[in-house]
């Protein structure tokens, strides 16, 4: 959703940001770039600044995922460009080959800007997380991870869900500290 906005986005604007998102991916795989966008030729609500991830599976197993925390270009040409890296510059996986692309499932995730938390303890934080519904950032000296409110689909317990985003941050599990900031925020999520 937009800032300040109820409404979501709507069946076409979703399906022009997923065919954006498979046709970057197809022009990597051809011309080895992502495609590039005139976001004046979209819609205004694909042209406001936004900040998403795009996750990619081949038959229900993470093939790639990457994203923007922070919103710093239109969102179509973000989708472009994070679909694009998430088939070729995700660290955890080799490049997307041509004889995987058929089978690709894609997800977008638009997210919301990020709130900061004001907690004392890690027991006050855990009593603030909406389960199923937020997604963290975790920061701390230099450390930074997120996870997507899809990643409770796996991990629906908080303090499983908290400890596992320290472990991703770089930082040991059972970590904690008065400097630690947290951030949440939602997503509107779609796929094909």
């Amino acid at each position: 959703m937009a800032p300040g906005s109820s409404n979501s986005y709507s069946p076409e604007e979703r399906h022009t940001l997923l065919e954006t998102a498979r046709l970057s991916i197809l022009q990597g795989l051809e011309r080895g770039r992502p495609l590039s966008i005139d976001p004046f030729r979209y819609p205004e609500p694909l042209r406001e600044k936004r900040a998403t991830f795009v996750t990619l599976q081949i038959g229900g197993r993470l093939r790639g995922c990457i994203g923007t925390l922070e919103a710093i270009r239109p969102l179509i040409q973000d989708v472009a460009h994070n679909a694009w890296a998430a088939a070729f510059s995700d660290p955890r996986f080799p490049p997307l080959s041509k004889s995987e692309f058929d089978s690709l499932e894609i997800e977008i995730s638009i997210l919301t800007p990020p709130e900061s938390m004001v907690f004392d303890s890690e027991a006050d934080l855990l009593r603030q997380i909406r389960p199923g519904m937020d997604g963290l950032i975790l920061e701390e000296d230099g450390y930074r991870g997120t996870f997507l409110p899809s990643v409770w689909k796996s991990l629906p317990d908080p303090h499983e869900f908290l400890r596992h985003l320290k472990q991703k941050a770089g930082l040991p599990p059972n970590y904690w500290s008065d400097t630690l900031k947290v951030y949440r925020y939602t997503t509107e999520s779609f796929g094909e």
